[in-house]
């Protein structure tokens, strides 16, 4: 069906000149007495009223459309934004408006695709060569014969073996969008910190970072544990980045955990840093706001708040 352009426009305009005219009809035959001021009235409101649901038919198709990209997500519903699904007195401006947003969507669905299957292969790949250096790393730190220039060497190369898998592991969070529940359990944030506290401080030797665990409050939660560590690494990582000397602090408030550093001067935050982007999408894909804030001018904190907490 041939659509012309503006013809929503000419409807619309129709419409509320044949309401003006009826309107001034009414008026006529009430100032010449041929009809009752009562029933004057009451033609005008009849004529409003069939004016009104005659634009508000023509409108549908742009109200339809404006509800659908209301409710759009990270996967907007292509088939919602079908130009096909248009009923046939549709204006060719509508159609044409909802085949640029059906382009549109379906644009942003390909890339979020392959922006996850580029994360997950090259994840996945990356596994296997980081998996020989560690092995490699760990057995040249057996030998006895390394010089001491040697041994910071491997120690070095063993730290970002560990920062490595903990980026691997962070990007497979992210890549895995389907997964959303996956490996979900029911688990105190206070054990699982304490139990990876000796791993985390592995990851910053060689710094003159200390890293502290304050616990003035127990909470539990239903999801899973090494998303909750993957989250707490990047922001360590990202508070370490900042100074190179001094107290990494994480405490557990209430609902939420706080990641805090001190430093001597009062540096800019880096709010655009690789660990804090990924904390950032793990927060959002997780539903876990993350707030970041200064205090006194020196101290940086990064908290995260867990809106479904469960009693310890």
């Amino acid at each position: 069906m041939r659509r012309s352009v503006g013809a929503f426009h000419r409807r619309l305009a129709l419409i509320f000149g044949l309401h003006l005219l009826g309107v001034l009809i009414c008026v006529m035959l009430g100032w010449s007495s041929v009809a009752p001021p009562v029933a004057v009235f009451v033609l005008i409101v009849v004529i409003s009223v069939l004016a009104w649901l005659a634009a508000r038919r023509q409108w549908r198709p742009v109200g339809r459309l404006a509800r659908v990209v209301d409710a759009w997500d990270e996967r907007p519903d292509l088939d919602a934004l079908a130009p096909s699904r248009l009923s046939g007195g549709a204006d060719a401006d509508v159609v044409s408006l909802a085949r640029g947003l059906h382009g549109f969507a379906k644009r942003i669905a390909g890339y979020n695709l392959r922006e996850r299957n580029f994360t997950r292969d090259a994840s996945h790949e990356l596994r296997s060569p980081l998996t020989v250096i560690k092995m490699s790393a760990d057995m040249l730190s057996d030998e006895s014969e390394l010089s001491k220039f040697g041994v910071r060497s491997v120690k070095r190369i063993q730290r970002a073996t560990r920062e490595m898998e903990a980026l691997i592991e962070a990007l497979l969070i992210l890549a895995r969008e389907s997964d959303m529940g996956a490996g979900e359990e029911e688990f105190v944030v206070n054990d699982v910190l304490s139990k990876n506290l000796d791993d985390l401080r592995q990851m910053l030797e060689g710094r003159s970072i200390d890293l502290e665990l304050e616990e003035p409050a127990r909470f539990a939660l239903r999801a899973s544990p090494r998303v909750f560590m993957v989250l707490c690494w990047q922001l360590i990582r990202n508070a370490s980045q900042q100074a190179d000397h001094g107290t990494i602090r994480i405490t557990v408030l209430p609902g939420a955990i706080a990641v805090s550093n001190r430093v001597d001067a009062a540096p800019a935050i880096d709010r655009h840093g690789f660990e804090l982007a990924i904390a950032q999408r793990i927060s959002e894909r997780f539903h876990w706001p993350l707030e970041l804030r200064t205090r006194d001018g020196t101290e940086h904190i990064a908290s995260i708040s867990f809106p479904d907490t469960l009693p310890a």
